[in-house]
């Protein structure tokens, strides 16, 4: 029989933001498939921590970056919804993955803007490409931005271009999958304490500083101040908001 439990697909789910929003989501009912780059060790912790909220769980290696490989990977993803769920489509897709690069726009090198482009850019418009058969009716979809596209911290031109991309597709995207219910949303976090670009803003303290004294809280986020709204966006709660940035940043540079 097939299954009716809820599932959702977080990209570069075995750390950071994409870790605290498969946790979140399993603590709001939802089954979790994650995907991760390279940590498996990491990504099979996440399994079972998702596991020990009572939901089911599985983790698939993906390069985002690797757009030939995606024909691949949703061949992955179709076998391990039909072995675990007897299912052929997902609720919920997280677009998570990805890398910072702190270069200002006259050091940043080809390379490093194709790398960037490839993660954050390309692979985000063709695994959602691949992926939109295999999203449920009335599903959804939540794309991850940056702060860095409303204000403006020396150094992340590149990465923040990128993003500013997303958010205008993220319109397109809620305006033509709408026909099938599907909403589609973007989170865009304010600077936040994880291992993102080398760790800076959780292990510098001279950064942590300096981003506190921008936030109108008061101190600089951490990756719990975040999964919880990614979830929230997969909810019934908020299926009235589409087409929508919602920046979650305390207040950073008002």
């Amino acid at each position: 029989m097939q299954s009716t439990q809820k599932i959702a697909l977080v990209t570069g789910g075995s750390r950071g933001l994409g870790r605290n929003s498969a946790l979140a989501l399993s603590r709001k009912g939802f089954d979790v498939i994650i995907t991760y780059y390279s940590q498996k060790d990491e990504a099979d912790k996440v399994v079972q921590e998702i596991e020990a909220n009572g939901r089911k769980a599985a983790a698939l290696q993906l390069n985002t970056g690797d757009v030939s490989s995606f024909d691949a990977f949703v061949g992955r993803l179709l076998s391990v919804l039909k072995e675990k769920w007897n299912r052929e489509q997902i609720d919920c897709f997280i677009n998570n993955a990805g890398f910072g690069i702190h270069t200002p726009i006259t050091e940043t090198t080809e390379e490093q803007f194709d790398s960037l482009m490839n993660v954050h850019l390309k692979g985000v418009f063709f695994l959602s490409q691949k992926l939109y058969p295999h999203i449920a009716d009335n599903g959804r979809v939540v794309n991850v931005s940056t702060g860095l596209t409303r204000f403006v911290i020396e150094g992340f031109g590149a990465y923040s271009a990128m993003k500013g991309a997303i958010e205008v597709l993220t319109k397109y995207m809620a305006k033509e999958w709408g026909k099938r219910g599907i909403r589609v949303n973007v989170v865009a976090p304010g600077a936040t304490a994880t291992d993102f670009g080398g760790g800076a803003v959780r292990d510098n303290q001279q950064m942590r500083d300096y981003v506190a004294s921008n936030v109108a809280l008061g101190r600089v986020a951490e990756a719990d101040d975040i999964g919880g709204v990614v979830a929230s966006l997969c909810t019934e709660e908020m299926g009235w908001v589409n087409g929508t940035r919602i920046e979650v940043s305390g207040g950073q540079m008002l």
